[in-house]
């Protein structure tokens, strides 16, 4: 996009119609996002797909953008002007609908889901946390002790209806250096799973001190998750800030593998992470990217 999207130094009405103050800040973490819902009669992994406009379409958009007039005030051909999606498809939550038909966002996309099959090609970093015969999903999240992360396997049915960012070695440029391309490590982590204990006063100069000058600042950004459910996001780009940082805040904290393989009644494939991770069951790494199966 030709522009850059830079924060202010006033709370916008939609935060503070959130209830901004009594929200809960937690690590915007840097990844892809997906989704569990059922799929085949089981929890199913979902990647998020956007349907997005063809090219006629698109130009006809941003001319109507450049003229400065509301996005919303658009008329978009639902039936003409948009790529075709696969018959799985499904529309995320959130969006809106006019006559059965489901209505584009402000940036002119539809945001959506489609499910990731085993094996999957064009989806293989998302299969790869994923067990269907066992149901379950490998899962960063915290330690029942303070200060410690841990890798684990978690039911997928636990994970029903739930967002998580799949972050690792081949996704957004490996932002937290986790395993390697002779070895990729994978897993998910549950939105809103690490909660910012410290957080900033709500301004901005008090939000970019704290990004700039404590270790747990070192993170992609910041999302308040609102006790309405509404989720106001702050990017590190939104004030002029680079990311990625040299060292995260992820990567500053130890991390446990706890894999009991004998709760799953499964053989996993040799090459697989839950087999890799299985084997490690019980070992602690000093840092999240010290995790490695040699």
């Amino acid at each position: 996009q030709p522009f850059k999207v830079l924060a202010t130094e006033t709370l916008s009405r939609k935060a503070l119609d959130a209830d901004i103050y009594n929200a809960i800040p937690t690590e915007k973490v840097d990844g892809t996002c997906c989704y569990v819902t059922t799929y085949k009669g089981q929890p199913y992994l979902w990647a998020r797909l956007d349907r997005k406009p063809n090219k006629q379409a698109e130009k006809r958009f941003k001319r109507f953008l450049y003229s400065l007039e509301d996005s919303k005030e658009f008329v978009w051909n639902i039936e003409e002007d948009f790529k075709p999606v696969p018959d799985c498809w499904i529309p995320a939550k959130e969006i809106e609908f006019c006559n059965g038909n489901p209505l584009p966002d402000e940036n002119g996309h539809m945001p959506g889901w489609v499910p990731v099959e085993k094996n999957s090609k064009q989806y293989c970093w998302h299969s790869s946390v994923i067990n269907y015969d066992a149901e379950i999903a490998l899962v960063l999240k915290h330690h029942a002790d303070p200060g410690l992360l841990e890798v684990s396997p978690v039911p997928l049915s636990d994970l029903l209806e739930h967002t998580l960012e799949l972050i690792g070695t081949n996704i957004n440029a490996n932002p937290y250096g986790l395993g390697s391309k002779k070895q990729p490590v994978h897993f998910l982590v549950p939105h809103g799973a690490f909660e910012i204990k410290n957080s900033p006063a709500l301004k901005q100069n008090d939000i970019l001190s704290w990004f700039e000058g404590c270790s747990e600042g070192k993170v992609e950004g910041i999302v308040w998750h609102c006790n309405d459910g509404r989720l106001i996001k702050l990017h590190r780009h939104h004030l002029g800030l680079r990311w990625p940082t040299a060292e995260t805040y992820l990567n500053s904290q130890p991390v446990v593998i706890s894999f009991n393989r004998t709760k799953y009644d499964c053989n996993f494939e040799p090459k697989s992470l839950f087999h890799h991770f299985s084997k490690l069951d019980g070992q602690r790494f000093d840092r999240l990217k010290d995790i490695n199966f040699d």
